[in-house]
């Protein structure tokens, strides 16, 4: 098998398994999406400071991403979702100062004041985010929710469609509070709320 893909494969696999998004590590990278696609494709090869940063991240040896043997390499399914929760807060700021005290550690910060990670060991230990960041869903009314459920799958656009003929509840468009991270939200029968995040192109084409 050709090294880059090799190599994006061992990438995508590790992503996955930590619940990320193409667009959330991009931006732990500081590249584009389309790069980290770019890598998973195996279309091109990470610079290796971005694969020295990666196992940093990851807190993984570097030889895991270039050198391992892998009989099995993880393939997400259409409809997988990889899921996490979130703490809403009112004070992004104060939250983030109080919880690094707390953990002794950085957050990772994912967008401007809206979203951040605290990890541990590679895997994410607390996702924080502002409330202000929260949709309607419904009847535009706004719940006041001190948690919310998060899933990430590797095609928005389908998903949305899945959801939309389940006819399970209520939900949102596709929205978008950063330009790399879109979302739609939803609320199950006790209206907690529940946001699918994931790759989208735009009008649905690659």
């Amino acid at each position: 098998m050709d090294i880059k893909l090799e190599v994006g494969m061992r990438i995508q696999k590790q992503r996955l398994m930590r619940g990320l998004t193409q667009e959330a590590l991009g931006e732990l990278l500081g590249v584009s999406r389309q790069s980290v696609s770019k890598w998973e494709l195996g279309t091109a090869m990470p610079d290796i400071d971005k694969v020295v940063l990666l196992a940093q991240i990851w807190e993984i040896a570097t030889d895991d991403l270039l050198l391992e043997k892998s009989p099995e390499l993880l393939k997400p399914s259409d409809h997988m979702l990889n899921w996490g929760l979130y703490l809403i807060v009112k004070d992004f700021r104060l939250s983030i100062r109080f919880y690094e005290q707390l953990l002794n550690r950085r957050a990772t910060i994912l967008g401007d004041g809206r979203f951040a990670q605290f990890r541990f060991n590679g895997n994410c230990i607390l996702s924080i985010m502002s409330q202000n960041h929260l949709g309607r869903v419904g009847e535009g009314e706004i719940y006041p929710h001190k948690f919310a459920l998060n899933f990430s799958t590797t095609d928005l656009t389908k998903e949305y469609e899945r959801v939309k003929n389940l006819k399970i509840g209520p939900f949102t468009e596709i929205s978008s509070h950063h330009p790399s991270y879109y979302y739609f939200n939803l609320v199950d029968p006790d209206h907690n709320l529940i946001e699918i995040t994931g790759e989208y192109y735009e009008g649905g084409i690659l």
